[in-house]
């Protein structure tokens, strides 16, 4: 059991103006991804993606019974016949039928793999708006393409040529192609995608897995990365745009049908234009919140550290970042989990 110790350290980007409840409300759902990121940090290495995601799955789902929301999940683990919990349409909070309602899409580990592995840029990940305000996206993949804060309102279009994209970015960075960056994952399908962007001289950055940190990580000068391009997950295509609609970036999205039985569970969610291509706001609009807490080390944020404190508690460290749309703000936070020693008796 992990009992969190009251040592967050805040620093907020700009200051804001929430009131005391929406301010409480944003800093809990911190509270949920961080619970799922050290329940998962105790299993990294392991070689066992599954018991991973489940001890992610089980501490979030514990975490969200704590806060006084009456919540449903539009982006889950799954339908119900797939997750035991956590799936699309389980409601979850503290308080079902008093509580503010809340939509949630969530990753409890965005990167089973890379936790499986040790590798870098698994997060424990979620998003809330108001009911009605997140896509509730099928469970296929999707088009995309993204880009930080501080450009033009349509600098990208996904209906263009990864060049023309490149292009025009660099046109409006006052640079040359060569000159930008883009973030893809590394897999066999993105092998034109790849060959088109190195022919434009610009730097290719290849994940192995997490495309919702790759998106984010347009959003941070840091990480160099100036583009997102490529095919990944629906769900996960949400999750980061809303935290691009918290930072004022841009995001374009397009579902991929690989059968007729995909295109069936998108009908079921409302989805009859297969081939639309979805907006920032399509996909996350109104007022949201994104928080992340970093499982495994990664560009954005700090992996879960264990260590002894010297009056022999175990500590897990976890670093943490929340935003929320309506003011821009950005909070990075570090927490302290004690861990409660096993009973021997």
């Amino acid at each position: 059991m992990n009992m969190p110790v009251n040592t967050d350290v805040l620093a907020d980007k700009e200051p804001d103006s929430e009131d005391a409840l929406d301010r409480v409300l944003v800093l809990e759902m911190v509270r949920v991804t961080e619970a799922a990121a050290v329940a998962a940090a105790q299993l990294v290495g392991r070689g066992d993606e599954k018991a991973a995601d489940a001890a992610a799955v089980e501490a979030m789902r514990r975490a969200f019974d704590n806060l006084y929301m009456d919540g449903t999940v539009v982006i889950g683990e799954g339908e119900r016949d797939e997750a035991p919990m956590l799936y699309i349409g389980e409601k979850v909070g503290g308080a079902p039928g008093k509580g503010p309602k809340i939509d949630i899409a969530l990753d409890p580990l965005e990167g089973t793999t890379i936790t499986a592995k040790a590798g870098p840029n698994a997060l424990a990940v979620l998003a809330a708006a108001d009911e009605g305000n997140l896509l509730n996206a099928p469970d296929t993949y999707m088009d995309k393409l993204a880009v930080g804060p501080g450009y033009p309102e349509g600098v990208i279009d996904l209906a263009k040529s990864p060049t023309e994209n490149v292009k025009a970015v660099a046109a409006a960075k006052g640079r040359e192609p060569a000159d930008i960056n883009v973030c893809v994952l590394d897999r066999p399908r993105h092998a034109g995608i790849i060959a088109e962007l190195r022919a434009l001289g610009c730097g290719v950055y290849l994940i192995g897995d997490g495309d919702v940190a790759g998106v984010i990580a347009v959003t941070d000068q840091d990480t160099g990365i100036d583009m997102y391009m490529g095919q990944g997950g629906a769900p996960e295509g949400v999750l980061a745009a809303a935290a691009l609609r918290c930072v004022g970036g841009q995001f374009n999205g397009r579902l991929v049908f690989r059968n007729d039985e995909e295109k069936d569970r998108a009908k079921k969610w409302g989805i009859t234009d297969y081939d639309r291509i979805y907006k920032l706001e399509d996909l996350a609009k109104g007022d949201c919140i994104f928080a992340a807490t970093g499982v495994t080390d990664g560009s954005l944020l700090n992996g879960v550290k264990k260590r002894k404190k010297s009056t022999g508690a175990t500590i897990m460290t976890t670093d943490s970042v929340v935003m929320r749309a309506s003011s821009g703000t950005v909070r990075w936070i570090k927490g302290e989990h004690r861990i409660a020693p096993h009973r021997t008796d």
